[in-house]
């Protein structure tokens, strides 16, 4: 069984990478039973919601003056947080 602190590291890690099954399983388990980290793991993800939203308005902003190379950086990074999620 995860103690919270463990539960924590692994909801902000599931947002970088794939978590493993053991871990998903553990940490879905964690989560039906403690409030606090099921409260945690949502405002995570409302979080990473708003900046996707936000990159994607800055993105789409011709007044603000980013180089293409730039806004090209920027696609890939979301492309790779989305296929990480």
């Amino acid at each position: 069984m995860l103690d919270c602190k463990h539960a924590s590291r692994l909801v902000s890690q599931s947002m970088d990478r794939k978590l493993s099954l053991r871990e998903r399983l553990g940490l879905q388990l964690h989560l039906l039973m403690c409030d606090a980290c099921s409260q945690f793991s949502r405002q995570i993800s409302l979080l990473r919601q708003a900046v996707r939203q936000w990159s994607m308005r800055i993105e789409n902003d011709n007044a603000i003056n980013l180089s293409d190379e730039a806004r090209n950086r920027i696609r890939h990074s979301i492309q790779q947080s989305d296929q990480n999620f």
